[in-house]
Formats: C-alpha cells, structure tokens, sequence
C-alpha cells in the first residue's frame, strides 16, 4: 500500500549502495503484486540505521529494524497483508482513540467510557532531533550483546515513519486492529507531537524512539491514556497494571515506546 511511486522495483538497478539482502512481496494469500520492502540478509550492526537512512531518505525509502522474534519470522514469513490496509491520512488519531477506549477502558479499567481527549504535546522539547536520537536507539539496540539480537535493516517505500506498517501491510496488531492504517493516524500524532520515530517492526511488536517524551507527571498520565487505547496489553498485561503506574514509569521522560499485542 505506497501511496507514492514505489521505487522498490528499480532497485536494483538505482546505484545505491546497500548491504546484500532481498525484495520482499509474501503475503497471507499470494505474492504482492509489487515489492513491500527490502530486507538486509545479515543481522544489522551500530551506524547501519544512519547509513540507510542517508541513502533511502533521497528516493522514498525510510529505514526499520525488523525482529524474527523467538520463531525467526523474517518479513516473508510475517503475514504481510497489503490489500487489508487503508490510507493512514484518511482516519482521525483522535476518533481512532476514543472509539477504542469506549470499547475497553470501561471493562478493563473500569475507567468511565467518556474519552479524556489527546495529551497535549509537551512543554519542553527533547535534547535530540528526532532522526538522529532514532538513529542512537537503533545503534544500542544492534550492539552485539545488546537487549535484541540478530535485528535486521529494512527499507521501505514510506513518505513519513509513521506509515512504514501500513505502507508494508504490517499484521502485528491483528487481534486489535485489521486495518493498521488507523494505528498509523495515532503514529502520525505522535509523530508530531512527540518527535516519535519507528525504529523496530517484530510479529507482533513495536518499538519506537521519542524525540519529545512528557516532562511533567501530568502530561505522562494524559498521554497513558492514549497508550491503552493504542495497545491495551501495554497495561492489561504488564506489571504497571494501572494507568498512573504505566505514566509514571513507562512515560516519564523516556526515549522509547515499545507496545505488544498479544
């Protein structure tokens, strides 16, 4: 699903210098009629992020790590589904966020099903632009010994980070969301109001980096909100079993977001 020319299919032919890797188009049902993203062949190392994003950026291609997880599912193996995905631009974060708070925060939270409405972004900007800290993010996580091991480079025919799961017919959050474009409207969101980048893609996870996290405990439990409603697992199945705790630990002031679906 590019919503621009996808320069994918020239690649091979575009003069750009990148490791050895492959095209991907497997998805649930058969092969994409055109390639989803390209995918290094060999686990990534610290300065690769950067490298990819200088040479993608230019042509229409944003870079991303991809996690096989415990079953080694590269992207061929991921359930890619393309067709089920709309345009992330043709939905509201907001309506995408209150629909699925009055779907679970009264049951789960037993929280009032009113939706509080979008955290503010927040009073003090961040020390790192947001490329380059995704950039840093992307270094420690590829550092050998470091807390995921064997991340591989992707590129992707994406205009904005936001987009790459749609743009590649991502499934992560199937059990939540069939249509990933709508989660991609809260990521454009917090995109501009957090400087967030994506920086891993697993089966079913997310990581990205935060170029302006919440500095005060009162814009840290407004966006918490927004975080169950985007992922309910985040606190349903988490030892910060309430929103207050998930704020305080999970939101404060911290450079990465990581969000799983079970």
């Amino acid at each position: 699903m590019a919503t621009l020319p996808n320069p994918l299919p020239s690649l091979a032919t575009s003069g750009l210098q990148l490791p050895p890797g492959k095209l991907v188009d497997a998805t649930i049902d058969e092969p994409w009629h055109e390639p989803l993203l390209w995918c290094a062949d060999e686990p990534a190392s610290p300065g690769t992020w950067a490298a990819l994003r200088a040479v993608g950026r230019p042509v229409g291609l944003l870079p991303v790590l991809v996690d096989g997880g415990i079953r080694d599912q590269w992207p061929d193996a991921w359930d890619l589904a393309p067709a089920m995905m709309t345009y992330p631009g043709d939905h509201d974060a907001e309506d995408v966020l209150s629909e699925f708070w009055e779907a679970y925060a009264p049951d789960e939270l037993d929280a009032d099903d009113e939706w509080p409405g979008l955290a503010p972004a927040p009073s003090v900007s961040g020390p790192d632009a947001p490329d380059d800290l995704a950039a840093e993010i992307a270094d420690q996580l590829t550092d050998p010994g470091g807390p995921l091991d064997g991340l591989r480079m992707a590129l992707a025919p994406a205009r904005r980070s936001a987009d790459i799961p749609a743009a590649i017919g991502w499934t992560g959050p199937l059990n939540h969301e069939n249509d990933v474009a709508r989660l991609c409207a809260v990521l454009r969101s917090w995109e501009d109001r957090f400087g967030i980048r994506i920086v891993v893609l697993g089966f079913d996870t997310l990581i990205v980096s935060v170029g302006r996290p919440p500095t005060t405990i009162e814009e840290a439990r407004a966006l918490a909100a927004e975080h169950f409603a985007f992922c309910p697992d985040n606190v349903n199945q988490s030892t910060l079993s309430s929103l207050d705790a998930y704020a305080e630990k999970a939101l404060l002031d911290q450079e990465t977001w990581a969000f799983w679906w079970d």
